[in-house]
């Protein structure tokens, strides 16, 4: 064990380096160092631990607390009775499950689009729209296939969070595999100083890692540690975090397989003795305060200088994401959750719970006071069932001789209060009854069920959307880690899209989950694609967007390749420039073409002259022959026409002249025949006046 100590506030670093040095130093800073400024780092490194270690001291307590809750962990009870009922009841473990059975297959959808990645700006191409889904499919591919533990660490840690309230993930670049890693850290080994306002805030980030020897000898012999002589490592209790080595605390100083305590500090040192502290790893083991590594978080782009080129701050690399499930209303590093909510509910309810098992104990098996002047011929007085008892009594001395204890039924009371303590847990919860599968009766109108639904999934919505903003801060790191280490040269095919380091050098502003974080339920989504559809007879809205939404609320596959690729948007300006250039190319060809016929006509001969000339005077004379032609055709034509015309007339006339002839020729013959009828009528009057006898003449 290390003797040295370490008091003073201010850090003194005797052999110093420069800042440049520092950031073209590819291996451990560690070994530029002397062993006095080593020994002052490691020293100051634990006792900061130690410090923030015990600034969370009652919020540690609790945890163990809850986790018992949690776990469901009894012990051998001796009070009222050596082994008396000892039942826990899981009201923190179902809040727990219920919160994590909706949550992640909202974050973690199972058509596997977890990560988006936003268009922003006018997009007249669609070249962005195209570097989005890339980015989109290839973090996702990443997250699923490539980074082997994130899906279950992501499952865990939405198991822990509502029980401690706080959990942490760690996004870093892992060099030995070359591909990115973010993984779960529980809150018991991410050790942060309590009243610290954040993680970036912090002055001091300690995570207790256990290694064992083989694991630190690979470290050394890859250079990532120095080659140092360590102790034996230390079994005996020295902090409240040795719970990770309890399983070890039986186990000797011989014992190879005893793992090693080291602490990965992420704290602030000035090497470079320009009195500003950078950001710097330091990692040692804490039984010999020894360090073992010493490497920069920052690079040469996260430094910030004035005209005299003074550093006048750094950016430090952040690993670490924050998982929040309630803030804490004292103001906290360590925020709170079922545990601290539901804790004493569980306690109470478990009390109620073994109070009125004991109480039907009792009851069923009574017990009481045998009076000495009662002799039993055979066996104990203990019965099983079916027996019966031999006694050298009667009846009568029996009944006053036995006298049993007067025990009480288990107590309504107790039923109701034990109903009135579930109850309040699930509200609490927000586990509503219609949540755990117990759905409302045949007749309860859908407007009441809605309304339960959304009533009981306030409390969740408002967790749900600080998981979403952590889990949008840990896809941004992905994002940087993407645009800084992957290889400029190599292409990833992932799922027929092709992804090179340029489609990573936007904004990481753009990127976030691909989850609703207004909708944690399918049914929700639904619901809400059913209001967007029906605005679609507006014509307002895009309607490949809205099927878009419609597919991914139901979780369809690969709904891009059941869309129709819409035809990229013409810039009206673009449009306007295309146009003016192919009116000025038409012009430039016809300027060309006149030129080239001029230059034609230039060039030709004399003779080609008067060749062309007489052609044109046989044409003229060809033409005028031709209207010749056509002259006497026409002169006969309209000579033909007018005798037609004139012989119409005179058949015309004759045709008159007959006909006026026939009209008098019956006309004469009507008045003739007039004439005589009337001459006839005058003889008959004649003879009628003529006598009898009378002799004409």
């Amino acid at each position: 064990m290390q003797s040295t100590t370490y008091n003073d506030n201010k850090q003194v670093i005797k052999k110093t380096l420069k800042l440049q040095k520092i950031l073209d130093e590819k291996n451990n800073l560690a070994s530029l160092l002397d062993e006095h400024d080593l020994i002052s780092i490691g020293n100051r490194a634990v006792e900061g631990f130690e410090e923030d270690l015990a600034s969370r001291k009652p919020w540690e307590d609790d945890l163990k607390t809850w986790t018992e809750l949690a776990l469901q962990i009894s012990t051998e009870k001796t009070y009222p009775w050596p082994n008396a009922a000892n039942i826990k009841y899981p009201m923190l473990s179902t809040a727990s499950m219920q919160f994590a059975a909706r949550a992640y297959p909202t974050l973690v959808p199972s058509n596997g689009s977890i990560v988006k990645c936003r268009v922003t700006g006018y997009d007249p191409t669609g070249e962005k729209a195209s570097r989005a889904e890339r980015i989109s499919k290839h973090m996702s591919y990443q997250l699923l296939c490539e980074m082997d533990d994130w899906e279950e660490d992501m499952d865990r840690l939405l198991i822990c969070l509502p029980i401690a309230g706080t959990c942490f993930k760690k996004t870093y670049w892992q060099q030995s595999k070359q591909k990115n890693c973010s993984k779960l850290v529980f809150p018991k080994v991410l050790v942060v100083n309590y009243f610290a306002n954040s993680l970036d805030d912090a002055e001091r980030v300690t995570e207790i890692l256990t290694q064992s020897r083989r694991k630190v000898k690979e470290m050394q012999n890859q250079k990532l540690y120095l080659d140092i002589k360590l102790n034996d490592p230390v079994t005996s209790d020295k902090t409240q975090t040795q719970s990770v080595n309890d399983a070890f605390s039986n186990s000797s100083n011989d014992d190879d397989t005893t793992p090693y305590t080291i602490l990965e500090q992420h704290t602030f040192l000035d090497l470079d003795g320009d009195g500003y502290s950078e950001p710097y790893i330091v990692t040692v083991e804490q039984d010999s305060h020894k360090v073992l590594r010493i490497v920069p978080r920052y690079t040469a782009d996260d430094v910030t200088v004035n005209e005299q080129n003074k550093v006048i701050m750094i950016e430090p690399i952040q690993y670490y994401t924050k998982y929040s499930f309630i803030p804490n209303p004292d103001g906290g590093f360590y925020d709170i959750g079922f545990g601290r909510l539901l804790g004493p509910l569980n306690k109470s309810a478990n009390t109620i719970i073994n109070q009125l098992v004991d109480a039907g104990s009792l009851s069923n098996l009574q017990s009481g006071f045998i009076g000495r002047g009662l002799r039993i011929k055979m066996g104990e007085t203990r019965f099983v069932p079916g027996e019966w008892k031999a006694v050298n009594a009667t009846g009568d001395d029996i009944k006053k001789q036995v006298f049993p204890l007067p025990v009480r039924e288990p107590s309504d009371v107790l039923f109701k209060l034990l109903d009135l303590l579930l109850k309040s847990g699930k509200e609490l919860a927000s586990v509503a009854e219609i949540f755990v599968g117990k759905m409302p009766g045949q007749n309860t109108p859908a407007t009441t069920t809605m309304a339960t639904i959304e009533q009981g999934m306030k409390v969740f919505t408002s967790v749900y959307k600080r998981v979403y903003r952590a889990l949008a801060s840990e896809f941004k790191k992905l994002y940087k880690l993407n645009r800084t280490y992957s290889n400029p040269q190599e292409y990833i095919a992932v799922l027929d899209l092709q992804i090179g380091q340029e489609d990573y050098q936007g904004p990481e502003d753009d990127i976030y989950p691909g989850a609703d974080p207004t909708a944690v339920s399918s049914q929700e989504k639904q619901a809400k694609i059913q209001a967007v559809m029906q605005l679609l007879q507006l014509g307002t809205i895009d309607p490949m967007a809205v099927t878009m939404l419609y597919l991914e609320a139901h979780e369809i596959p690969n709904p891009e390749k059941l869309m129709r690729q819409p035809q990229p948007q013409q810039d009206p300006k673009m449009e306007a420039i295309k146009a003016k250039a192919q009116v000025d190319q038409q012009k430039a060809q016809i300027d060309m073409m006149q030129a080239k016929h001029k230059m034609e006509l230039e060039g030709a001969s004399k003779e080609q002259e008067l060749r062309m000339k007489a052609a044109m005077v046989q044409q003229e004379l060809q033409a005028k022959q031709m209207q010749a032609v056509l002259d006497a055709k026409n002169a006969q034509a309209t000579q033909a026409m007018k005798m037609q015309m004139e012989q119409q007339a005179a058949q015309q006339k004759m045709g008159v002249q007959a006909q006026q002839t026939r009209m008098n020729l019956a006309t004469q013959a009507a008045t003739h025949s007039q004439n005589m009828q009337h001459q006839s009528e005058m003889n008959k009057q004649q003879q009628k006046q003529t006598p009898k006898g009378t002799k004409t003449r």
